[in-house]
């Protein structure tokens, strides 16, 4: 997809959101930053079952994607097996959505379109004010929740020991709704000295497989990734580890998790989150994450609390009017770095000696 197609399609996601009827609950007691299509009368945070019966799905097939942070064809060849598992377990067809960018995939899943899907982390909160999205599950092991970090990653071979030293210099961010890769860079590197938009200009890379990519090219001096995607493309040969050097990390972040729309019917979001719990991991998966072979439960309200507190001390909250922001912004990024990548592309071959 081109950066004018990504442009065209992410304003066009937008502009569905925001055009979406508001068919306000006017009995909803309480509703927090939920739109006002959902209503959370429990106060867990995420939207309630619809009371009226008729408006609970029970669809034929489902449809499942994972986040679109790295190429969605490798993830299809890693949950296939599970894909298969989840068929069998739900007696449902389950068919594989490579979504391409955020917005499409919160589209959706608000329009009803997408039934089981992994949300970036940074995306989870959107997803579940502005599409009912009801997170339920995330990967581990015996030792808990998995987690990850935010890595500042530098060339091995570069000069630079501290973020302080990053001054002027070319930061790759990844997305503006991505948590490691832009919210939280803008709450933890002014602690260090070092002050996104202010000490460096921040350039948008498309995502993590491609700030990780763009720093050994030398496109970059720094680039704030997730070090679970970063360890993951060591793993599989896309990147070369000993490129690289760690000059800060963050505390531990839970990582992406698993979400079903509000308004599936009860047994069905029960039988699709026991299926997720009782699942034995694929050797694919154990290898895609290393350390990891479960899935566990988890709940938006508590799980998540890390993350949504980065969005609020960024100035990012979960709601309508950032989210378009957020989608113009990642929209108008894309479509400058595919213009940037054509230039480059029809730059003449340098002659060989």
């Amino acid at each position: 997809m081109n950066g004018l197609t990504m442009l065209r399609a992410a304003a066009a996601a937008s502009l569905i959101v925001c055009a979406a009827p508001t068919q306000a609950q006017d009995n909803c007691a309480n509703r927090g930053q939920l739109d006002t299509n959902y209503c959370d009368a429990n106060g867990d945070l995420v939207a309630d079952a619809p009371t009226d019966p008729a408006k609970l799905k029970d669809p034929s097939a489902l449809i499942f994607a994972y986040s679109p942070v790295e190429n969605p064809a490798v993830y299809q060849t890693v949950y296939q097996p599970f894909m298969d598992h989840l068929q069998s377990c739900t007696g449902k067809k389950i068919v594989y959505y490579p979504v391409q960018n955020n917005a499409a995939q919160i589209e959706a899943m608000r329009s009803g379109r997408l039934h089981i899907s992994g949300f970036a982390t940074g995306v989870v909160g959107f997803a579940v004010n502005l599409a009912g999205a009801v997170p339920f599950a995330v990967i581990g092991s015996d030792k808990g929740v998995s987690g990850y970090k935010l890595f500042a990653l530098v060339r091995a071979d570069s000069p630079y020991k501290t973020l302080a030293e990053l001054k002027g210099k070319k930061v790759a961010h990844t997305s503006p709704s991505s948590n490691s890769g832009n919210l939280a860079p803008r709450v933890f590197f002014p602690e260090q000295g070092l002050k996104p938009d202010d000490d460096y200009k921040v350039l948008m890379s498309g995502g993590h497989d491609k700030s990780v990519l763009g720093v050994a090219s030398r496109d970059y001096d720094m680039a704030p990734v997730a070090s679970d995607v970063y360890e993951r493309m060591v793993q599989r040969g896309a990147a070369k580890g000993d490129e690289f050097r760690v000059i800060w990390e963050s505390e531990t972040f839970p990582t992406s998790s698993w979400s079903m729309p509000h308004d599936l019917k009860p047994e069905l979001a029960a039988k699709i989150s026991s299926c997720f719990m009782d699942y034995k991991w694929s050797d694919g998966l154990k290898k895609e994450y290393t350390g990891q072979d479960r899935f566990l439960p988890m709940t938006y309200k508590d799980t998540w609390r890390p993350i949504r507190e980065v969005a609020e001390k960024s100035g990012t909250p979960y709601n309508k009017t950032a989210y378009e922001a957020q989608v113009k912004r990642e929209a108008e990024a894309a479509a400058k770095k595919a213009a940037e990548d054509a230039a480059k592309a029809a730059q003449p071959a340098a002659p060989k000696p």
